[in-house]
């Protein structure tokens, strides 16, 4: 070899990438920039499954809450209490009649069902005691009358015929019990939401420093496959791909977890029907079941999870493939 003969140098891998486009199309069919398998993304799914998991036993347990405030409100709604005061001069008998008279002849009630004075007596036993003599005690008696199904009753009108016939009775008709009701229903909804708007923000956050942790490993990748023509979309959709599938994978496991533990309390709930446990349960929670719509919410939740998994990714990869341009 002369020495005026020129020497040729190795050609560098990425030299012929600006000429030839089809090697950046062979780049970027080859491996995933981002591993399938490493110990970042296992820890993810985790977290991500146990966001899942608390943000789908927390729907649950508002539509339980919901539902249950809702039997109650039917339940006491559908009944009024009449209550006979003891008083000198009158017969506290002959004025238990005279209401049970005035709240048949109302209209939209279904049934009248005055206490005896034994049972009158049984409900102040809890906090008197059994085994006292409660007969010289002024205990009122009580009415319980039940509406009919959708009857609206007026009860401006029947409280105004009470007071002009049965002066020592009252009426209650449970509209304070029943806004307490409500405001309690609402204010666990409320606390539901910002619970859910925690685990949101913990997920997202969870996922950008794990995207910033893989870019920060995999930057010499990226940067070569920047340099030599790969888009910031191509990049940016590796890195969605592969935590959307994380984000997937871990709502499945978190947002099945919550399925079968819903399930398992519904079983157990029914084995119980007609117990005593049993129906204290109801009477507290109701019957302990999110239905179809709870199950669809959760699978929503899952989906949603992968969703944010994935938005949150590609937005943290656009913003590191910025500082590098």
């Amino acid at each position: 070899m002369s020495m005026t003969e020129p020497i040729e140098t190795m050609a560098e891998p990425w030299d012929d990438v600006h000429a030839s486009p089809s090697v950046v199309r062979a780049v970027r069919a080859s491996t995933a920039i981002v591993p399938k398998d490493s110990i970042a993304g296992r820890s993810l799914t985790v977290v991500v499954a146990i966001m899942t998991f608390l943000a789908s036993l927390t729907t649950g347990v508002a539509m339980l809450v919901v539902s249950a405030a809702s039997d109650w409100q039917s339940d006491v709604g559908r009944e009024v209490t009449i209550q006979v005061r003891p008083a000198p001069a009158h017969n506290i008998d002959a004025d238990v009649r005279s209401a049970v008279e005035i709240a048949r002849a109302a209209a939209g009630v279904a049934e009248v069902r005055p206490f005896t004075q034994e049972e009158s007596a049984r409900l102040v036993e809890p906090w008197l005691g059994g085994g006292l003599a409660l007969e010289d005690l002024p205990i009122p008696r009580l009415i319980v009358v039940k509406l009919a199904f959708g009857a609206r009753p007026d009860f401006t009108s029947l409280r105004q015929v009470l007071a002009a016939r049965v002066p020592t009775a009252s009426l209650d008709d449970h509209r304070r019990w029943i806004d307490r009701m409500r405001t309690m229903a609402e204010t666990a909804v409320v606390a539901c939401i910002a619970v859910l708007a925690l685990v949101w923000a913990v997920t997202v956050l969870s996922v950008t420093f794990a995207t910033r942790g893989t870019m920060a490993t995999n930057r010499p990748i990226v940067e070569v496959l920047h340099y030599v023509g790969a888009t910031d979309s191509f990049v940016s959709g590796q890195f969605q791909r592969h935590f959307l599938l994380l984000g997937f994978k871990g709502g499945v496991i978190g947002g099945g977890a919550a399925i079968l533990l819903f399930a398992i309390v519904e079983a157990a709930n029914s084995w119980l029907v007609d117990t005593p446990g049993g129906d204290e349960i109801a009477g507290l929670f109701g019957n302990l079941s999110i239905g179809v719509a709870g199950y669809l919410a959760i699978l929503l939740q899952i989906a949603f999870m992968a969703l944010v998994t994935a938005f949150a990714s590609r937005r943290t990869v656009n913003r590191t493939l910025e500082m590098i341009d």
